[in-house]
């Protein structure tokens, strides 16, 4: 048997196969390159070469999917790979081995996600799962392009059909048409730059294509309760039957604080001598310990609840579950927007009409910001607006100093009128 001759697809097809062994044909014109004649009568061409001192064995492809001509030009080029220094085998058994995207959310998950709030990791996990892996689970890490990602939030942005509110019964749902989310959009591109910006530091990359993702433009939602709708709301939450809940709500009504800092509360974060409420960071979106002053009103609620709490339980407002505290108002704030007539008002506006209710008094966004526990002086600007009633009575008394004032004209040919005959 001849094992080395001028390959062609002729003489390919009439090399044939040997029933003890598998063979090799080398090519005289490419140096390494051959095909292999399998004992089952396959045939595929590879090339031999020594790298490093070590024999290596490079596979090309199967013939006839591959010619004889296509084969030998790629073992020319893997050819001139190895005169050059490199290893084409250990070169793809290193990109065999390179991290992918479902790596990354791997590690991403295992390492980060587990010291950020209870929330934003379960919301972040969903982002990852849900959202991007479907598109780039099985890509290399080292393969996905700033294209890549805006094409990504391009189709996020777009929104997807969603179930109707409206279920005509429990078997069928109707579908609405794709709703835009150009927030969630954002949201999965800031995650994105944070898990490439780990990366980078973790070796897998050498840039981030997500650093400089287009930011779609958010119109935050800002609505503040009257001072009519706070009457209606304050009586709706007396009239309720289910006090506990109530007094979640007016806990942040009273203090601007966010549902689950005061759902989560003990009755050891309360210093009723002081006049103060220390949330642990646990609780806290910017996780780190925020103190806050308190006042009469909810100390009341404190001793209140004091009163109704079984003694031992270190919850102000513990659930239906022993040993945890309520985790669930969302029916309840439902019936209480019906009955305040408040449809279109959510839990969290409540904070925004606190810090309303502060500027109208005269505190400043240093101390608004303090108050809320806000991390960064640009999340308190949202409210610097709300200012504009005070400064528009400062330009309005500079402008009255300049205004002419009115001047007593004299005039001599003016006839005198006799106040008494008149």
């Amino acid at each position: 048997m001849l094992k080395r001759l001028r390959l062609n697809d002729k003489s390919v097809r009439e090399c044939e196969p040997e029933a003890a062994r598998d063979y090799q044909v080398f090519d005289t014109e490419v140096r390494g390159f051959s095909i292999r004649i399998l004992r089952s009568g396959n045939r595929s061409f590879s090339l031999d070469y020594r790298f490093a001192g070590r024999q290596r064995r490079m596979a090309i492809g199967r013939w006839p999917e591959w010619t004889v001509t296509a084969a030998r030009v790629r073992a020319k080029d893997l050819r001139r790979e190895i005169d050059e220094g490199r290893d084409p085998l250990g070169e793809r058994g290193l990109l065999r081995e390179a991290p992918r995207f479902s790596d990354m959310i791997d590690r991403y998950l295992a390492e980060h996600v587990p010291h950020l709030a209870k929330t934003n990791a379960s919301d972040q996990r969903s982002m990852l799962t849900k959202l991007a892996a479907p598109h780039w689970g099985a890509k290399f890490m080292t393969e996905i392009t700033p294209h890549d990602v805006a094409k990504l939030l391009n189709i996020i942005a777009k929104g997807r059909a969603r179930p109707s509110k409206e279920k005509p019964n429990n078997r069928a749902r109707k579908l609405q048409g794709a709703k835009p989310t150009p927030i969630r959009a954002n949201r999965v591109g800031e995650v994105l730059r944070k898990m490439f910006t780990l990366a980078v530091g973790w070796g897998w990359r050498n840039d981030n294509p997500a650093s400089a993702f287009k930011k779609r433009i958010e119109n935050e939602r800002e609505r503040f309760l009257s001072q009519e709708e706070i009457g209606k709301l304050a009586g709706a939450l007396d009239a309720a039957q289910d006090q506990r809940a109530a007094g979640i709500i007016r806990l942040c009504m009273l203090t601007g604080s966010r549902v689950g800092e005061v759902w989560q509360a003990r009755f050891e974060q309360f210093s009723l001598e002081l006049g103060s409420w220390s949330k642990p960071a646990a609780t806290t979106k910017q996780r780190k310990i925020h103190r806050i002053p308190i006042s009469a009103d909810v100390a009341a609620i404190v001793r209140q609840r004091q009163l109704s709490v079984p003694k031992g339980n270190p919850w102000l407002f513990p659930g239906d579950t022993p040993g945890q505290p309520v985790k669930e108002i969302r029916r309840f704030w439902i019936n209480i927007q019906k009955q305040a007539k408040l449809p279109d008002v959510r839990i969290h506006d409540l904070r925004h009409t606190f810090a309303s209710l502060l500027v109208s008094g005269g505190a400043s966004l240093e101390m608004i910001g303090k108050l809320l526990g806000h991390s960064q002086m640009q999340t308190t600007q949202r409210y610097a607006h709300l200012m504009d009633s005070p400064l528009r009575a400062g330009v309005d008394a500079v402008a009255s100093a300049f205004r002419p004032r009115p001047v007593l004209v004299h005039d001599a040919d003016a006839v005198p009128v006799d106040r008494k005959s008149a």
